[in-house]
């Protein structure tokens, strides 16, 4: 017993969807560092091999500029603040697009990991994250250790990628201090642009290591216990006395609404005790009688009590009843099968309704021995 109430209190099962997407609403969903910046920089380096050479004769002109130097800035204030407000417009213009890709990329990558969400819950304030005792707690624990080791391995792998770079474009990077400002703005992009695919190189294959790492730790921290699997059901589908509650009022208010339609009849089709269906018919509104009310045993002798109470007539016909109490719901017009039947008995109520109004005529003959098709008569065994 001791070993199954442990095993239910050990988080062993997967998050549940309603967890995940609790989570989510507070704003915990999985992120990745690495791959945020294998993103940024693979936009930069793809804006700079599309727009390279556009961006390096802009600078180079914005350069040129900036280092040249008239005798009218010199004695003009005015002159040198328009020269630097232009020169700062076009180094936008220039450099504008880059950032806007690389914001472009930080705000695309969430994505790629479950979707951006916004949570206010996330602005709130958290005094757990500045208790003394916790952050120790922190910076000796398991997920520390992984971060650190990840980043040594992080910094030994970039920085052997740079090295590389350095020694094999250490020819070029030396002349270009003998190059004119065209050329070596133009041979510079060429190294940046080569050490930018060399380093997003490497950066993929630590966001490839780092992105299923942070699923699996995501997924690890939001894993339950069978008992909170369990309790989460019972408030998922709801307390079974208070639902069984819920179904009982809910039966009663429908047989209250029903038994508000049996004064509102025509006749009442009974058994004469097991079964009593109310029947209304409209010619201006209905196509056929319909059901208004229905019931067995109790419920049917209480439809026979308002019926008489009313003045609503009573048939009795224990096939017809039968039939229509199983083949015809509340609300919906008698079965096509059964028209037959079932106009006979409305010809009587015609009748009935005709007689009232004549004290010196004779009552009208109820109908017996009703036909009702013996496929649908549940009391004819089949």
């Amino acid at each position: 017993m001791a070993l199954a109430e442990d095993s239910d209190l050990e988080r062993t099962e997967p998050a549940s969807p309603r967890r995940l997407e609790k989570a989510r609403e507070e704003g915990n969903v999985p992120h990745s560092r690495e791959l945020m910046a294998f993103m940024v920089m693979a936009a930069g380096a793809g804006t700079f091999w599309v727009l390279g050479g556009w961006v390096a004769q802009g600078v180079a002109s914005v350069l040129r500029r900036g280092l040249g130097f008239s005798r009218e800035a010199a004695f003009n204030a005015g002159v040198m603040k328009d020269s630097t407000l232009s020169m700062a417009v076009d180094a936008f213009v220039y450099i504008g697009p880059l950032f806007l890709v690389v914001i472009a990329a930080i705000i695309a990558t969430p994505f790629m990991l479950g979707g951006w969400v916004f949570s206010p819950k996330g602005f709130e304030l958290d005094f757990t994250r500045i208790d003394p005792v916790k952050g120790v707690g922190r910076m000796f624990s398991w997920q520390s250790i992984a971060e650190l080791v990840k980043a040594l391995l992080k910094a030994l792998l970039i920085g052997s990628v740079l090295y590389w770079v350095v020694m094999h474009e250490q020819d070029r990077l030396f002349a270009l201090i003998s190059q004119p400002i065209e050329t070596g703005l133009v041979s510079f992009f060429q190294v940046l642009f080569f050490s930018f695919v060399a380093l997003i190189g490497g950066l993929a294959v630590i966001a490839a290591m780092d992105v299923p790492f942070q699923l699996w730790q995501y997924h690890d921290r939001l894993k339950m216990t069978r008992e909170e699997l369990k309790q989460e059901s019972r408030e998922s589908e709801g307390d079974p006395q208070l639902k069984a509650r819920i179904r009982s009022q809910q039966r009663e208010m429908a047989r209250g609404r029903m038994m508000s339609e049996v004064p509102k009849a025509d006749v009442v089709v009974t058994n004469p005790t097991h079964f009593a269906v109310a029947l209304k018919y409209d010619a201006k509104t209905m196509q056929a009688p319909v059901v208004v009310a229905k019931g067995m045993n109790l419920i049917a002798q209480r439809i026979r009590d308002i019926a008489g109470e009313n003045h609503v007539p009573l048939l009795e016909a224990p096939p017809l009843a039968r039939a229509l109490h199983r083949h015809a719901e509340i609300g919906d017009p008698v079965p096509a099968a059964l028209y037959s039947a079932v106009a006979e008995v409305m010809a009587w109520v015609y009748q009935m309704n005709a007689f009232a109004g004549q004290p010196n005529a004779l009552p009208p003959v109820m109908p017996e021995n009703i036909a009702v098709p013996e496929t649908l008569d549940p009391g004819v065994p089949a």
